[in-house]
């Protein structure tokens, strides 16, 4: 695996979602940096990590991050966890193996709740053979501004470039993965503070938003539930000040007195 690092203080993982790598966050990690030791990983089969062989399960690339964790931040070490998209259900699975290390875990976009997709419905361009490198910029384009993100906008230069190199370079079949429930089956492991965060025009999930409520915090009741307004799935992108600042408030928390792993 590919693992990079920035900044200084407690640890801070963040994994990416799907058809992505690290650069999924390229615009919190810079904030995030002045108050943590942020790691971002690429998962197997995804940007620089070798490949996973198959079968491509959400549980292999766990045991994955799992181990490169245990190796670059030995115990007894306290770790923090944030996650987006489809990379929430990987993460839900490394919480549970890493147990009382976990400080504090923040889902963004979560899938993996067993209820399903919204985006199902949604039709995307493709790419046809003989298209210029032109055309197939804008295929990107336009398919990031109906499934990634709220406003049309947000799908500038960048996210087109961050997003033909990430689809390029991925090699994970997830298949099924993201409207599973290995997510919600993972989530009685956590025994950290737990946070889940959506962006409030997410494709896969708007307006559906108080079913995954229930679905988290009936595992979790006191789960910092919060919709982000105006971003659409990829709202670490697309509202990146307001989910850093959300990160900072929510990460900087101290345990609550009593519970698993307080001093």
């Amino acid at each position: 695996m590919a693992w990079r690092r920035w900044g200084a203080g407690p640890t801070l993982v963040l994994v990416h979602g799907a058809s992505g790598s690290w650069t999924h966050w390229v615009r919190n990690i810079p904030a995030l940096a002045e108050r943590f030791t942020v790691l971002a990983p690429d998962m197997p089969g995804f940007g620089d990590s070798d490949d996973l062989p198959e079968p491509h399960t959400a549980e292999r690339l766990a045991d994955a991050v799992t181990a490169g964790l245990e190796r670059l931040v030995p115990a007894p070490a306290d770790i923090r966890l944030a996650a987006f998209s489809f990379g929430t259900i990987v993460t839900g699975l490394v919480a549970g193996r890493l147990g009382e290390r976990v400080a504090a875990v923040v889902l963004i976009g979560a899938g993996g709740l067993g209820l399903g997709s919204e985006a199902s419905a949604l039709r995307l361009r493709r790419f046809t053979s003989g298209m210029s490198e032109a055309e197939i910029r804008e295929v990107h384009r336009a398919n990031l501004r109906t499934l990634m993100l709220g406003d049309p906008a947000a799908a500038d230069d960048l996210a087109v470039d961050l997003q033909i190199d990430n689809v390029e370079r991925t090699r994970f079949k997830s298949g099924d993965i993201p409207t599973s429930d290995v997510l919600l089956r993972a989530l009685p492991a956590i025994r950290a503070p737990l946070a889940a965060l959506w962006g409030e025009r997410d494709a896969f999930v708007a307006p559906r938003f108080e079913e995954r409520r229930r679905a988290v915090a009936g595992v979790h009741p006191d789960v910092d539930f919060r919709v982000l307004p105006g971003a659409g799935h990829w709202a670490i992108y697309e509202r990146a000040e307001a989910v850093n600042r959300a990160l900072l408030e929510i990460l900087s928390r101290g345990r609550p007195a009593g519970s698993p792993g307080s001093a």
